[in-house]
Formats: C-alpha cells, structure tokens, sequence
C-alpha cells in the first residue's frame, strides 16, 4: 500500500480535533514563487467565534512564510472587546507526526491576527511536507475566554477545506467589451454582461467620465465579482487580473494589474468591486491619434490570470 493521500490524512483527523480547522492549500507553487501574496481560508467558528487561517509570504524572510490566525467575527468591534485563548498552528505531513508551534493568544482592537512571521523555510516546506504541490495547515483553539457574551456550539468534529489556486491562459479568460455608439451613454455607471470564470460571475463596471478622485478626469473601470456558480462555501474569492482598454490603432493598450480577494456580501455589493478611478485619463481617451476611440466605438476587457476556489473536504 502507498501513503495516504493529504486529503484523506487531513480527514481521519477531524474526529479527534474538535476545535480545529483544516486548509488544504491546491497550488501551493503561485504562494512560493510570488505569484500570489497570501491564501486565507474561509470563516470559521470555535467557541462562539468567527476565525480565519492566512498563509502568506513572510515579510521579513523571503524564503519563509508566515501563518497567522485571524479574528473575523461581527462582534469584535469597537475598541473594548478582547479575547484570550491558547492556539496550534502547523502542517499536516502525510506520515508521522505534525509541524507545529504552541501559543498563547489575546487579541483585541489593535491586535486582530497572532502567529509566527516566520512559520517554515520554503526548503523545509518543499522537502517534508509538499505533496503534488498541496499542503495542509491548520489551527487547532482551545480555552477561548472573550470579554463579551457569545453562544457556544460545541463542535462534534473538526472542520476542513481545500483552497485551490487556478492559473487560465488568456484563451480561456478574456473578456473583451465592445461598446458602440460611446459617446450616447448616459448616466454614471455602465455595466457589461456577466461571464463566468472559475467559481463566480464576472462583469466589467465603466465610469465614462470618471468616478471618485477620477470624476471628472478620467475613465473609471472596475472588475466586479457576483454570484457563486458552484456549490461550495461563500467565502472570498482571490483574482489576479489585468483590465485593459484596447488601442485600435497602434495596439499600444492601456492596461492596469489588480489582484483583490473579493468578498461575497449580499448587503453591500460594492465590496466586490475593485479596479482604479484613474484608469485612462480623458484627455488621451478623446485624442483620436491615441486610438481608443474610434468611429465612436471602443473595446474594454479584462484578462483573469488566477483564481481560488473553495470547497469543503
């Protein structure tokens, strides 16, 4: 027999650690080579509280990274509440025993997410713990005494998710914008249709004469994620992706990379919006010799180069 899979050994933990939570991080490769700047896991609670996992790439040390726990939860607002618990972080290794550290936690309004900076070597992780380009982190909470009333649900058994990291090729990620008959837009905001990439739905947000600090001055464009086209949890969604307004003439585009973790609130979609105010300034996109508007037509579009996925284990 061969070795257990991480996503089986990650599962034949969750019955005995209660107060834990599991990420099994897909493509771990987009963390270590930059690519990407950090993985967080969905919500979770233990003990009446929201929590979240972040894996990052360690500021101090750029061949480590770091791994932090996070205090999520709508009731931590303010500036008087505080929690105290104890905490384990570490890495699920497919044999033997685990990769962790021990700590005592307390945060409040000026401390929201405790950890270590320097969790593991990017050597270390590839050696003993990568697996087909997977690897599991985890953090297990115990003793959490907050300073306000909560409801706690006692857990029967440990949770798990796999947070997976997906790259398109322009080919299969581009959406391009034709709009005709530019200059009889009225209103503010110009929306496109939505276009599926990944988990989600997509739709480019124009402001033909600007908005925010580009009213007035710019063109404002914006990527705006909607609704979830899978069943998995309705966490952050992570976007690497680059909009463009297209040159007719000279294919000298203007272009803008963006990476955002998008959110899902149904109370305030603008969360879900992300680009800049300032994309092209109106001055060179009314300069027929620029070439992005011609005959009263112009193209706008977006190439998504990397996308996260959520779903439990």
């Amino acid at each position: 027999m061969g070795l257990p899979s991480l996503e089986d050994t990650i599962k034949a933990k969750l019955k005995e650690r209660k107060n834990a939570h599991f990420m099994l991080v897909d493509g771990m490769s987009k963390l270590l080579t930059e690519k990407v700047k950090n993985c967080q896991s969905v919500d979770f609670q233990v003990s009446g509280i929201k929590w979240r996992l972040v894996i990052r790439l360690s500021k101090g040390r750029k061949d480590h990274l770091s791994f932090v726990l996070e205090i999520t939860d709508e009731k931590c607002t303010g500036s008087n509440w505080e929690v105290k618990f104890n905490f384990k972080i570490g890495i699920v290794p497919q044999t033997g025993p685990d990769y962790c550290f021990v700590l005592v936690g307390h945060q409040n309004e000026k401390q929201r997410s405790q950890g270590l900076a320097n969790f593991i070597s990017h050597k270390d992780l590839k050696e003993r713990f990568l697996v087909n380009d997977k690897a599991g982190f985890y953090a297990e909470i115990s003793d959490v005494q907050p300073n306000f009333p909560v409801t706690r649900i006692p857990r029967t058994m440990g949770t798990a998710e796999r947070f997976k990291l997906i790259e398109f090729s322009p080919r299969n990620s581009r959406f391009t914008w034709k709009i005709t008959q530019f200059s009889s837009f009225d209103g503010e905001e110009h929306s496109s249709y939505e276009f599926t990439v990944g988990p989600r739905r997509w739709k480019l947000v124009m402001y033909p004469k600007g908005n925010g600090d580009g009213k007035g001055n710019s063109l404002s464009l914006y990527l705006f994620a909607s609704d979830y086209v899978t069943n998995g949890p309705k966490g952050g969604t992570l976007a690497i992706y680059k909009l463009r307004v297209l040159d007719q003439l000279h294919r000298n585009h203007c272009e803008t990379d963006c990476r955002y973790w998008f959110p899902y609130n149904p109370v305030d979609p603008m969360d879900s919006l992300w680009g800049r105010h300032k994309f092209l300034p109106l001055e060179e996109l009314h300069n027929a010799s620029k070439g992005f508007l011609v005959n009263d037509q112009i193209y706008i579009g977006v190439d998504i180069s990397i996308v996260s996925t959520t779903e439990y284990l």
